[in-house]
């Protein structure tokens, strides 16, 4: 619980042969990180093997079978199926039948789609002029009459200016447009166009169809787009149909595919021997036993694991892996999202969830909306599938029921002034409030405390003894920090006994002197160990004399910044004081004074709950980021990332 998992590393030699079984058991138990490992002498001769026209021909594979989902317009599979072992020969045989049985209808459903669209946008500009019964046969340059059809905005149709010889019948009116059909002699023609070109006229050019009319072809165009509706509507039902029979050799192919693409990918990570290859990655050290056991099985022998510890090993190379109870989870949520711990770092979830309850109940205390935040956080939980939002609605029951415990002290109930009296302590705005933002302070001091304990914990557990000890933020920085605290609060007592000096050289000047030589020290370390390190003694000299001003700056600052869990904590209680004195003010107007003062208060709830709610939550995560975290958490910790078939696989349980 206050460590990542315990990992270890894995070097396996295999012989060809055996290699792809190997591959693909790792791959479905998902318990091991495989890494890159380079050829050489302290590894194998050989780079692995290249796959690129393995992946080319299986690219072409998947492509097809995107084609064929994508015209079949197929939902995501809900659950991944377990990889089916089959050759890219294999996926490719079995692909052909569906091809052949799908290829044909999809031609056929395209076209009648096709002419359905044609259909329909020709027959919604032939509608317009149904009524009229226009002529649709092709132009006649004998005639003398010349006639079009179209549309100009409506508020210009009746300044419209033609002339003598015009006929013009105004149709419909759609989306401010006149529909209009104008008719004028052959010689009229050009004063026509001009007319309407000037009024904002579209023409429409109608379909020519010999010996036909608008409403005849309207009546066959409306009787073929039935026909073809009826038609697709006929060939969709037997493409489900064939659907339902084909689906499962679809899934089967697609997972099939998906893990042969993993299993290439990863083959190109191992080099080799002309008969062996050398597989290496990480595994959590509680299911090494059945590894082994496995492959041992699988190989019948022929192979060669071994194991390292990780304590044996860099810490940088180490991935890791969190696990953590049920309700846990929401908490690492928070801390994961900041980053991942180092391998031999503590692992803060359990700090950060006492913490993050405590100063978010201090700061959101009232068991109303308290209450209000549990339902919600239930409501999420219940219908929610996804991990992430079932995680949000447990913490926000978690917060909830903080805020009702500090509600309850506080005698906050919705800010009614009648349930005060019921307070185990006292509302937030009483008393003293130098002493509750002491009180704040004194639960940054704890945080902060705890903060720098587990910072010298994680420099002993690195083996960096130096920094443990003369960090800003090691032995030398908690002296610091309680001999301040001491001093400033028996300075009376130790001047009495005339112990100011020594505890100013103890507890002040022993740690910045701790602090300035810390860099310097390394620097000669270091200098030993490589002769050609970059840098000089006066250089880090410079970089202590700047942790040391940081220091000093940041004990004070990060201190101070823990009165807002009081600051917020008034103010939230100000927030309600001031919705029920505006709700006392309107309660005696006349008309509907008691109606409006009641819906007042409820507003000015509803508020609180969001906006200090929202406030509370992000100046809660900032203490715990800044002032708390800032303490000991490097957050640059590598996922552990498992070998998987199946692409929905977790891969690192929070």
């Amino acid at each position: 619980m206050f460590k990542p998992v315990s990992m270890t590393r894995l070097r396996l030699v295999l012989l060809d042969r055996d290699a792809r079984a190997v591959l693909r058991h790792l791959g479905q138990a998902g318990v091991v990180q495989l890494t890159r490992t380079p050829a050489g002498p302290d590894t194998a001769p050989l780079s692995p093997r290249n796959r690129s026209d393995d992946m080319a021909r299986l690219e072409r594979v998947s492509a097809r079978l995107e084609t064929l989902s994508r015209s079949l317009e197929l939902p995501p599979a809900d659950a991944p199926l377990k990889p089916a072992e089959m050759s890219l020969e294999q996926a490719e045989k079995n692909i052909q039948p569906l091809e052949e049985q799908f290829g044909g209808l999809l031609q056929r459903r395209q076209q009648l789609q096709q002419r359905l669209e044609e259909m329909t946008a020709v027959g919604g500009q032939v509608a317009d002029y149904r009524e009229v019964d226009l002529p649709l046969d092709p132009p006649d340059e004998s005639s003398f009459l010349h006639f079009v059809t179209g549309s100009l905005p409506a508020n210009n149709f009746a300044t419209l200016q033609t002339g003598g010889a015009v006929a013009l019948l105004p149709l419909a009116e759609r989306e401010g447009r006149q529909i209009l059909v104008a008719l004028t002699t052959r010689q009229g023609r050009p004063d026509l166009d001009r007319a309407l070109r000037q009024a904002g006229f579209q023409p429409q050019t109608l379909p020519v169809v010999a010996g036909a009319t608008t409403a005849a072809w309207a009546e066959r165009n409306q009787a073929g787009q039935k026909s073809a509706a009826a038609e697709l509507e006929e060939l969709n039902a037997k493409l489900q149909k064939l659907w339902g029979e084909f689906s499962p050799l679809w899934r089967q192919l697609e997972t099939a595919v998906g893990a042969e693409r993993r299993l290439l990918e990863a083959e190109q990570n191992f080099p080799r021997t002309e008969s062996s290859l050398l597989v290496t990655g990480w595994v959590p050290s509680a299911d090494v036993p059945e590894l082994k056991q496995r492959v041992q099985e699988i190989t019948r022998g022929r192979c060669v694991l071994e194991t390292t510890p990780a304590e044996k090993l860099p810490t940088e190379a180490i991935p890791v892996l969190l696990r953590h109870p049920r309700w846990l989870r929401p908490f690492a949520m928070l801390v994961t999202a900041y980053g991942l711990p180092a391998y031999r770092e503590l692992e803060p979830t359990v700090f950060v969830a006492v913490s993050y309850l405590f100063m978010f109940g201090m700061m959101f205390g009232d068991a109303g909306h308290g209450l209000t935040l549990v339902c919600g956080g239930l409501a999420i939980w219940w219908c929610s599938r996804q991990a992430q939002l079932r995680n949000v609605g447990l913490l926000l029951l978690f917060c909830g029921t903080a805020s009702i415990i500090s509600g309850a002290i506080y005698g906050s109930y919705f800010g009614l002034a009648g349930l005060k009296k019921f307070a185990l302590w006292h509302d937030p705005l009483e008393g003293d409030p130098l002493g509750f933002m002491s009180t704040a302070i004194g639960v940054g001091i704890v945080l902060m405390s705890i903060g720098l304990v587990l910072n010298v914990v994680n420099y002993f557990r690195r083996g960096h003894l130096l920094g443990g000890l003369l960090d800003k933020f090691g032995v030398a920085g908690l002296l610091f920090f309680w001999g301040a605290l001491a001093l400033l609060m028996n300075f009376a007592a130790l001047r009495s006994m005339g112990l100011v000096k020594p505890a100013v050289i103890l507890f002040l000047l022993v740690p910045v002197l701790g602090w300035t030589l810390k860099e310097p020290i390394e620097f000669v370390r270091q200098r030993r160990a490589h002769p050609a390190a970059a840098g000089g003694l006066s250089a880090s000299f410079m970089a202590s004399l700047v942790e040391v001003f940081e220091g000093l700056m940041s004990y004070f600052s990060n201190t101070i910044s823990f009165v807002r869990l009081a600051a917020y904590a008034m103010s939230h209680s100000a927030l309600l004081l001031a919705a029920f004195m505006m709700a006392q003010q309107v309660r005696h107007l006349p008309g509907a004074g008691g109606v409006l003062s009641v819906l007042i208060i409820v507003l000015g709830n509803l508020v609180a709950i969001v906006l200090e709610g929202i406030v509370a939550a992000v100046q809660t995560l900032r203490l715990e980021y800044y002032e708390f975290f800032g303490k000991f958490f490097s957050g640059n910790g590598q996922p552990f990332e498992p070998f998987c078939l199946s692409a929905k696989t977790e891969t690192r349980s929070v």
